[in-house]
């Protein structure tokens, strides 16, 4: 729609390049800032500032050079500790310095837990062996799925001046205009909260409240978010480029809510997340896409603790106050569900916390509801879907709730994993889980669909009597098996448990779909942590573990991934060797008896022809 403005506040970009020696960081930085290669640089380059109409977004930047020795490490901390962004460079003629990558510097910023964009580069190219060309895409994606810090990996060349100022124009467009609030990379599609947004800003400039935006309002929108009007057949344009896509983006009205979110979907998808940044700031929104404080005359909204949109504990209680007692004073029910500050319950929390009761206890379930005064038939409050079986043969789950059994060794990262759910801070300090403990909360899905998500930890030394039961995994939607992805004791006894779990459901007719989650990431994996996994995951048919760190809250969307796997439970049902060869064997039987059917009948109409 037009060129990005510079985002509101932000006075300068501080890009840190780091790297291992030789890899061509000095020479980068000053091929960048003076357009010329060195013929010679000095060790450690002082900072280095490019003016603020270098790029388009107007925004300064200082570049820091640092150094890889052993003996500047405390330097080399402290300045990737300020930095708003990272470039981390390897050199394409000495491959073992992309090793590094992954080896030492990617965990050494999670170490130091620098949440910022880093940026590979890859210096050097003009000396890479012509005979091991291999494209960056296949070079760089097992590092990306590891790493989901990486924002853009990138290959230049000072020598030859090859993408060189592209390398620091994608490290400040990371900084200004990031993809995380955005953009969900996994679905592919707008984030809940930016489609949100989004809408907001449509119904502000739809005027005339028609659903959608008149050529007069689309061009009002384009001088408020650009200060640049849009010419008769620019809009023309926009319209066909919508149209051709999505028939229903556009109407006789104009541009619907539909096809507006399509052009900022299109916007991201083609690497212009600056336009819709622009869009959204020009709108009052920040980086979180939230209202920035100062729209929100919060001073004027001063309220008691009793004005707010929970139930407090005496509420909650007065809730129950016409049954004999509370039924959620006492374990599964008292800490299974998200509490205020105040200790009271949100609606999502009371709403989960009656879905927890109705899954585990129906019966008690309407009990309450009768005694406190459910005014329609009681019976009529509970819905009874079809069995877990059959959803696996329908290859669909028409189910709100899901039930997760989440297993694991000792220490391997269950109960934090259930407390982020919950939204409990983490905790450094270890306790072990003696009892089953439950986690239910409501799992937002692309569409604003939600979905409601129980968690069942199961102790370690509680697996062997769960699963002495033919039917323990009957009420089980989905596994979880949580491991310490630093720790290869822990990844052994997890594959022990997934064999457990998947031989018991093999025996019994109730198999299940299972995850395994690699938690701890923020801390490194032990030798062969991807191998080893890839190679389980593989023989059982399931996906690869999900790397999470409840440190560092960074949970790769694991409760909204558990909902998907649960939804379509036929996809990750893990089949161990006795299972496979037991369906061999089955298939071989199947297919003798089906020859001898056929060999009978055969015989049976010559005896009849024989006879006529």
């Amino acid at each position: 729609m037009a060129k990005s403005s510079n985002p509101e506040g932000k006075t300068g970009v501080r890009i840190v390049v780091a790297g291992d020696r030789g890899t061509g960081k000095s020479s980068l930085i000053v091929t960048a800032a003076a357009e010329t290669f060195p013929t010679n640089v000095p060790r450690l380059l002082p900072p280095t500032r490019l003016p603020e109409d270098f790029y388009p977004d107007r925004v300064p930047i200082t570049i820091i050079d640092t150094s890889s020795n052993p003996e500047d490490r405390g330097k080399l901390a402290e300045e990737l500790k300020r930095a708003d962004a990272v470039v981390l460079t390897y050199a394409c003629d000495q491959p073992e310095t992309l090793n590094r990558l992954s080896t030492f510097w990617l965990p050494e910023l999670r170490q130091l837990e620098v949440k910022v964009p880093v940026i590979v580069v890859g210096c050097k190219l003009d000396l890479r062996d012509d005979q091991q060309q291999v494209s960056l895409e296949q070079v760089m994606s097992p590092i990306m799925q590891q790493f989901r810090e990486i924002e853009t990996c990138i290959e230049c060349s000072a020598y030859k001046h090859i993408q060189i100022p592209e390398v620091f124009y994608y490290a400040q467009k990371a900084v200004l205009h990031p993809t995380g609030p955005l953009f969900d990379q996994e679905t592919q599609t707008l984030k809940p909260r930016c489609v949100r947004a989004l809408k907001r800003i449509f119904i502000l400039c739809d005027h005339d409240r028609d659903g959608a935006l008149s050529d007069a309002e689309l061009n009002n929108f384009q001088v408020k978010c650009f200060n640049a009007p849009l010419q008769p057949s620019e809009i023309i344009g926009v319209k066909r480029v919508v149209q051709d896509k999505l028939v229903e983006g556009v109407n006789e009205r104009g541009l619907t809510l539909t096809g507006f979110l399509f052009l900022h979907a299109l916007f991201i998808e083609k690497g212009r997340l600056e336009t819709t940044w622009t869009v959204l700031r020009k709108f009052g929104y920040n980086n979180d896409i939230k209202l920035s404080d100062d729209l929100i005359p919060y001073s004027s909204f001063k309220r008691a603790p009793d004005q707010d949109n929970n139930l407090r504990p005496i509420e909650v209680e007065d809730v129950f106050s016409t049954a004999p007692e509370n039924p959620w004073n006492d374990a599964p029910y008292k800490d299974a569900a998200e509490k205020t500050a105040l200790g009271g319950l949100s609606l999502d929390a009371f709403l989960s916390e009656w879905t927890l009761m109705t899954l585990l206890d129906p019966a008690r379930s309407l009990e309450n509801l009768i005694y406190i005064g459910y005014p329609g038939d009681s019976s009529s409050a509970i819905r009874i879907t079809r069995r877990r079986r059959l959803d696996r043969k329908k290859q669909q789950s028409e189910r709100n709730v899901f039930q997760c059994f989440v297993f694991g060794p000792a220490n391997a990262g269950k109960s934090a994993l259930m407390n982020s759910f919950l939204g409990r801070p983490y905790l450094d300090s270890y306790s072990p889980t003696a009892d089953e403990q439950y986690a239910v909360n409501a799992v937002e899905l692309p569409g604003g669909i939600k979905k409601t998500l129980v968690l069942r930890e199961i102790p370690e030394d509680g697996v062997s009597k769960l699963l002495s039961s033919k039917e323990s995994l009957a009420p089980c939607d989905i596994a979880v098996f949580v491991y310490d992805s630093s720790d290869e004791s822990s990844w052994k006894r997890a594959t022990e448990l997934l064999m457990d779990v998947a031989g018991h459901g093999e025996d019994t007719g109730y198999e299940v779909p299972c995850l395994i989650v690699a938690a701890k990431d923020d801390l490194d994996s032990f030798p062969m942590a991807i191998q080893n996994s890839t190679r389980v995951s593989q023989d059982m048919g399931i996906e690869a573990p999900i790397p999470i760190s409840s440190k560092l809250s960074d949970f790769n969307n694991i409760f909204r991934r558990i909902v998907n796997a649960a939804e379509h439970p036929h996809l990750s049902i893990p089949e161990t060797e006795a299972g496979r060869s037991r369906k061999q064997y089955h298939r071989l039987i199947n297919r003798s008896l089906m020859v001898v059917s056929v060999g009978a009948a055969v015989a049976i109409v010559g005896f009849a022809a024989y006879r006529t």
